[in-house]
């Protein structure tokens, strides 16, 4: 795939969504199922190595134009990445004041639910490939339920994970 498709992909995910992994359910539809230049299993792997470090959440669509094209490849992701930025400016400068009305406040809640929903969707079939045995499925049990019922902050339970699964792998050892 050239440099420049794959740029315009990963923009048309970074460009309708909200925040951060909103924009997966995109891109493994145009990568994994129509185009097929990446495996669900090199799609987590991409967003588990961008989550890895600090930055903003969606960072991984560069880890994703690595794994599809290379350096070109990891260009073309961190453009897609900022390119939303420079247009949004000049956007809002348009909107002014019209942005804050009760009917522009409510279609920015029917979009976000709106992506929630693409991300759990794109959530299974990322799952199903990363999950792969007990041990696995009990700590992102846990630290589902740790986040979910506690004000845990979300670093100490991907620490805790990581442990977990370290120490469950050095144990099969």
């Amino acid at each position: 795939m050239n440099a420049f498709l794959l740029y315009l992909l990963l923009l048309k995910a970074t460009i309708t969504s909200f925040s951060g992994l909103s924009s997966l359910p995109v891109l493994r539809g145009d990568l994994v199922v129509r185009h097929r230049v990446l495996t669900d299993r090199q799609l987590n792997t991409a967003v588990a190595v961008a989550r890895i470090g600090p930055g903003p959440i969606g960072l991984y669509v560069v880890s994703v134009g690595y794994f599809v094209a290379g350096l070109p490849g990891a260009v073309a992701g961190w453009l897609a990445m900022i390119t939303p930025a420079f247009l949004i400016i000049p956007m809002l400068r348009y909107l002014g004041r019209r942005a804050e009305s009760r009917h522009a406040r409510r279609t920015i809640q029917a979009v976000i639910l709106a992506s929630a929903g693409l991300v759990i969707s794109a959530m299974a079939p990322l799952a199903r490939d990363a999950v792969t045995a007990p041990a696995p499925l009990a700590i992102s049990a846990a630290s589902f339920l740790l986040l979910a019922a506690t004000r845990v902050d979300t670093a100490w339970v991907i620490l805790g994970a990581a442990a977990a699964g370290l120490a469950g792998s050095l144990l099969a050892r």
